[in-house]
């Protein structure tokens, strides 16, 4: 189209004169004609119609309330968790019920609804405040003292745990811990064998054994703001962990009360149907499986022990960690494989499909599946939360609700929140509700594209290959997006491939493993196994494909970024720009969008220059954006994660860096190297000898003693720690300061809970 500037053209209007002659010439018409042919840009708009649009969105909430309970909740329950100092009951629940009072008030009396809202939420979060503590002071149970050392452990063992680098892990029951009292003996314990030891070297669940270990209580952070075992352990019930450095024996005991002897029986049948897999997997495919049956029985039963470490490596470094942890994946692949196998069952018998409702049977059926294959999976706290969010969306079903909504997600989080309130601060729930958060808000924008009528099968069947292909990248990315900030925060990786490594192992974990893993399981329950090999076979190479992808995109050019730990603030800011873009209805949501790449884009504080361990028994300094530790070998996980948390790098050779930097024997380390600050360390049990000592204050920054009080000579500038300073400040880092060094402990940072008394040691 051509554009001109006369009284001809294409569109532009020109000022007339009168009586439509052309304008007069000279400086006026030409002004009018230039005023005319600008095109003006928007204006901005004002504050009055900002206010309105906002006064708008925020009447479009009016039914999405509900939503927001819950994360009201959890903020009460996260708050609890985050303080330094328990609180007391009496005060804190006298606090709630006036919120509550406040709420009902404001119901009664209020007509805006907003203010209604806000008052409502508050209630809500004190509530949830409330129900934590509740829930913490309901499990307290015993802790071992921090000096109980090598004693003998008598129990019954409860549960095969999932196995740890040096071996077997066994959850005891304890009957008598040393010389400990009764009341002071924990409920629970949790002991690695001695030896590595294997899954046929373990004594199953229901075993009394008799066994010699060293006995702690659970560990603290391995650094200051890192993961606290020991708060997950209090809430777990483990009141102690140990190292066992002999085989345990059978020993006599006294008859276990029944709550113990029925979870016992549970667990003894999981860990023998996860025998029974494995072996039929390996007689289908051979031992050269490639992980096929560890795999297998990971997903059925949850225990690892059968997955070679390389193995279990490889789907963690692509993002298919959650392949091994039982969760919303194999819950919902298992239990909509029984409901779908029940409608169409009941569809296909014209006579039963006219005088039943076969989508409620269905339902009724997927609930039955849920709860089987929650006992299956020994009901770990993921497969909880799995088990209560499908449970919800089959009981929608039978109410003639929609499964799968925003509201019955909200219903599922606040029945995991008041149940189990600390999980709020968990990896794995923040991930998964966040990530399911994600995907029904992304359904509920997607809009199905149109299609056009009597078009050819093979058309069809190209457009809804295409439309099938897109939807699950969209899945993918969505809630990699989502998830990817607690990966990040929690992990420090994020795998560059875990769209595609997620797109093609979890189609095939959904549509093929655990059907046929649920098959198979059913025909073993008929005693129909020995035929049901087919099954076991498809079973076998589905389990050996995503492990095979697993390695693929764990092994990739390329596979992951790593990042250092953001301050706690980024991932706060990061859930909750996550949930209201999920939550909130309107164009206000996009806002959220980059307040969610928070823990990514958020400046990382000066990194430390130091750490030491929790007990003093090990240190390690930082030379280059390289971590050099002490002891190599002995300390390798936490010296790992401490480098992992702070972006760091490992040494190819760990033992050649510690000898180019520090002089070590079996008592103590001194300094040799450029590195600073300069380290020493002595662990041996009596006062080193003058010249020692004098050797280990000789130009050094800092001086690690584990003894109970330093010699009495002279150290110099250097600053002496002794074994009181670590029972009071557990591990720490060391930072530069404008006149030497400062000192960061983890206590301080962890306050005064239940669970931080005396879990100093990492």
């Amino acid at each position: 189209m051509r554009v001109t500037t006369g009284l001809a053209g294409t569109g532009i209007g020109v000022p007339q004169g009168t009586g439509g002659a052309p304008p007069a010439e000279g400086p006026g018409s030409r002004r009018r004609l230039a005023a005319a042919l600008i095109t003006r840009g928007r204006r901005l708009p004002s504050l009055g119609r900002v206010a309105s649009a906002l006064a708008s969105e925020v009447a479009a909430q009016a039914d999405r309330l509900t939503l927001w309970v819950p994360v009201a909740f959890g903020l009460g329950a996260a708050a609890y968790l985050g303080l330094k100092v328990e609180p007391t009951l009496a005060p804190t629940a006298a606090g709630a019920a006036g919120l509550i009072a406040g709420a009902l008030a404001v119901r009664r009396f209020a007509h805006q609804r907003l203010v209604i809202a806000i008052a409502t939420l508050a209630a809500v979060c004190a509530v949830g405040f409330v129900i934590a503590k509740l829930h913490s002071d309901a499990v307290a149970a015993p802790i071992a003292p921090a000096d109980l050392g090598m004693v003998r452990v008598e129990g019954w063992v409860v549960d095969i745990a999932s196995p740890s680098e040096r071996g077997e892990r066994l959850l005891i029951a304890p009957v008598r811990i040393g010389r400990l009292a009764a009341n002071q003996t924990p409920t629970r314990i949790r002991v690695v064998l001695a030896d590595g030891g294997g899954p046929g070297e373990a004594p199953p669940p229901g075993t009394p054994i008799s066994i010699m270990a060293l006995v702690d209580p659970p560990p603290g952070p391995a650094a200051p703001g890192a993961y606290d075992f020991a708060r997950d352990a209090w809430f777990e019930g483990i009141g102690a962990v140990g190292l066992a450095l002999q085989p345990p024996l059978y020993a006599f005991l006294p008859r276990p009360p029944p709550a113990l002897r029925l979870e016992m029986a549970v667990n003894a049948f999981r860990w023998k149907v996860a025998g029974k897999l494995v072996a039929d997997i390996t007689a289908v495919m051979g031992k050269d499986d490639g992980g096929a049956a560890g795999l297998a029985a990971a997903v059925t039963t949850s225990h690892q022990d059968w997955l070679e470490p390389a193995r279990r490596d490889d789907l963690r470094a692509s993002g298919l960690a959650h392949m091994l942890a039982i969760a919303g994946l194999h819950t919902a692949a298992l239990s909509g494989f029984v409901f779908f196998f029940f409608r169409i069952a009941i569809a296909a018998w014209p006579w039963l499909a006219l005088r039943v409702p076969g989508k409620k049977i269905a339902a009724l059926a997927g609930l039955l599946a849920v709860g089987a294959y929650l006992v299956l999976s020994g009901a770990h706290p993921p497969a909880r939360r799995a088990a209560i969010t499908a449970s919800v969306a089959f009981a929608a079903i039978l109410l003639d609700r929609r499964a799968v909504s925003l509201h019955s997600l909200a219903i599922a989080a606040l029945i995991i929140l008041f149940i189990e309130p600390d999980v709020v601060v968990q990896p794995g729930f923040e991930m998964s509700f966040c990530a399911t958060a994600s995907l029904v808000a992304m359904a509920e924008l997607w809009r199905r594209p149109a299609r056009a009528a009597d078009l050819p099968w093979p058309l069809a069947a190209i457009q809804g290959l295409r439309d099938w292909t897109i939807a699950m990248l969209m899945v993918s990315f969505v809630a990699g997006a989502a998830t990817g900030p607690f990966a990040i925060q929690h992990f420090n990786r994020v795998a560059n491939y875990g769209v595609f490594a997620n797109l093609t192992a979890d189609f095939l974990a959904s549509v093929v493993l655990m059907p046929a893993l649920a098959i198979s399981l059913a025909a073993e329950a008929l005693g129909l196994g020995h035929s049901a090999w087919p099954v076991f076979w498809v079973a076998g190479w589905a389990a050996r494909g995503v492990v095979a992808i697993g390695h693929l995109f764990a092994t990739a050019r390329m596979a992951a970024l790593t990042w250092p730990s953001a301050p706690e603030a980024a991932l706060a800011v990061s859930y909750l720009a996550i949930i209201f873009a999920c939550l909130w209805r309107g164009s206000l949501r996009w806002v959220a969008a980059p307040l969610a790449a928070a823990v990514a884009l958020w400046p990382r504080p000066t990194p430390p220059v130091a750490w030491i361990a929790a007990d003093g028994d090990d240190a390690a300094i930082v030379v280059g954006g390289t971590e050099v530790a002490m002891k190599p070998d002995a300390r390798a996980y936490a010296t790992g994660l401490w480098a992992q948390r702070r972006g760091f790098a490992l040494p190819a050779n760990a033992e050649a860096a510690q000898g180019a930097h520090f002089d070590c024997d079996r008592k103590g380390c001194v300094p040799i190297g450029p590195g600073r600050p300069a380290i020493a360390a002595w662990w041996g049990k009596r006062p080193p000898s003058l010249e020692r000592w004098n050797a280990l204050c000789d130009r050094t920054d800092i001086v690690v003693f584990r003894g109970a009080s330093a010699p009495s000579a002279s150290c110099g500038e250097a600053l002496v720690l002794t074994r009181a300073d670590f029972a009071r400040g557990g591990a720490a880092e060391v930072f530069r300061a404008p006149h030497g060094y400062r000192i960061v402990w983890a206590q301080p940072i962890r306050g005064q809970r239940p669970w931080s008394s005396g879990s100093a040691s990492d």
